[in-house]
């Protein structure tokens, strides 16, 4: 069995991005921004009610504090700062997954502080500190191989291995940097058979030819890709018509 997740909510006022409705008729995880990089009070909301409706997973989004570049660019965020901000982002999404009869179920790094936890130590140690700070001992979804899932054990959290199919991948299993050529995979046909490989073989192929083995409980298809919902609703068909079973690891 394979969790299918995405990135949602991540509009803000009048300004949309992700297509939420259609994507939360496909994925069993949401991955729902907190206000930090992307998401307003009105958004979380929303999503959150129906993420609940529809029987979604709700996860908290987490990320740098940086609205103007989407979470995307690297910030410097002292280890006992980035804790309490984590915890305030779970705090906030938890008031509107519990109106909505839910509750914030794990949590996943976005942007550059997911990319930075995969090899700091000390940043991963402290999302996981804003983990427990918010007063439970949630999944961790990270990269495999990665500081923060190291860090999520250590802590007696559980650490949930995540595969990206719409991203380029290093020798190293570890994702091309967004700022270099080829990093996002948009091809829909490439899409699905990334999925494939990652779900029925637990490999993929790297940017330099190689064949790198991942292995990951949870699949992600990016909310701003373009196509995204429709995307998303061929990896789907694909891995059911494969015989792998779809269904939320929270």
């Amino acid at each position: 069995m394979i969790d299918l997740n995405a990135d949602l909510g991540e509009g803000f006022g009048r300004w949309t991005l992700t297509d939420d409705d259609a994507l939360l008729s496909v994925v069993t995880s949401a991955n729902v921004a907190c206000g930090f990089h992307a998401g307003d009070p009105s958004v979380m909301r929303r999503v959150c009610a129906l993420a609940a409706e529809r029987g979604v997973r709700i996860g908290a989004q987490v990320s740098y504090r940086d609205l103007a570049g989407f979470g995307r660019r690297a910030m410097d965020v002292p280890a006992a700062e980035l804790a309490a901000e984590v915890a305030y982002q779970i705090g906030a999404l938890r008031v509107f997954a519990e109106t909505a009869g839910s509750e914030v179920a794990y949590v996943k790094p976005h942007g550059a502080l997911y990319n930075r936890t995969v090899h700091d130590a000390e940043q991963a140690r402290a999302v996981v500190a804003g983990v427990r700070l918010a007063g439970g001992a949630l999944p961790v979804l990270g990269l495999p191989g990665s500081r923060l899932l190291d860090a999520a054990g250590e802590a007696g959290f559980t650490g949930v291995s995540e595969a990206f199919a719409d991203r380029a991948y290093t020798a190293r299993g570890t994702l091309v940097p967004r700022g270099e050529a080829d990093s996002v995979v948009t091809d829909a046909d490439a899409v699905v058979g990334r999925a494939l490989g990652f779900a029925v073989r637990g490999e993929v192929e790297a940017v330099d030819g190689t064949t790198v083995a991942v292995a990951a409980r949870s699949l992600c298809v990016h909310g701003d890709t373009p196509g995204a919902a429709r995307i998303a609703a061929r990896v789907r068909e694909a891995l059911g018509a494969a015989g792998t079973a779809i269904g939320a690891f929270a």
